[in-house]
């Protein structure tokens, strides 16, 4: 369970987009996968899916990246993009769907994730991140921040003037804070401990 930067598990394809990792995220399913909680890890085993970097190098397809950009990936490096889950950009739910780390590749190769010192994947699942944002404060969104902006948008609960609750104020709760203030909406913390009315009135404002 012990990992090292390593090189990319494969080539640059026509299609993909390879680019220097600089700053990785730690995820708490990071932490299952290297214990094997759930019973589907394979050793040797390079986790991190809150990852983003510069780009090295593009495929000869490669229409929307260029060297040198800033770019996150977050738990997906591929998919099959012909099945009907794929044709409703809803690629997550592809049977052949490919994680970002501990799965096969197209190549049958390991896939190995953010703390690599290289990453390959398609760029469909490649982000740009605006040159405005730190890359360090940027990775932890590619997985803790899509967790919660997912729900407020595909909910409808981003529109100025609701009012949402929020049920802890952890790592992924603190962000739904944020996002929601930014979306203008009122928010309510939930939590069973005092501490956090504190932080929550101080540090994300009310």
């Amino acid at each position: 369970m012990i990992w090292a930067a390593v090189e990319a598990s494969r080539a640059t394809g026509e299609k993909d987009v390879s680019f220097k990792v600089l700053y990785c995220g730690i995820c708490h399913s990071d932490l299952h996968m290297l214990k094997n909680d759930w019973g589907t890890s394979t050793y040797p085993l390079i986790p991190g899916h809150e990852i983003v970097g510069v780009v090295t190098e593009i495929g000869s397809k490669v229409e929307n990246f260029k060297v040198g950009d800033k770019v996150g990936v977050g738990c997906m490096v591929g998919s099959c993009h012909s099945c009907d889950n794929c044709a409703d950009n809803l690629e997550n739910y592809c049977p052949k769907m490919i994680l970002t780390y501990g799965a096969k590749d197209l190549d049958g190769t390991t896939t190995y994730g953010g703390y690599s010192d290289i990453m390959v994947a398609d760029e469909h699942f490649i982000v740009r991140i605006p040159d405005n944002l730190p890359l360090d404060v940027g990775a932890p969104l590619l997985c803790a921040g899509i967790t919660v902006y997912s729900p407020l948008k595909y909910y409808g609960l981003d529109k100025p003037g609701m009012h949402v609750g929020v049920v802890g104020l952890g790592g992924l709760g603190h962000v739904a804070v944020k996002f929601a203030k930014a979306m203008g909406v009122k928010v309510t913390v939930i939590s069973t401990s005092p501490n956090k009315k504190k932080e929550a009135i101080e540090h994300l404002g009310r």
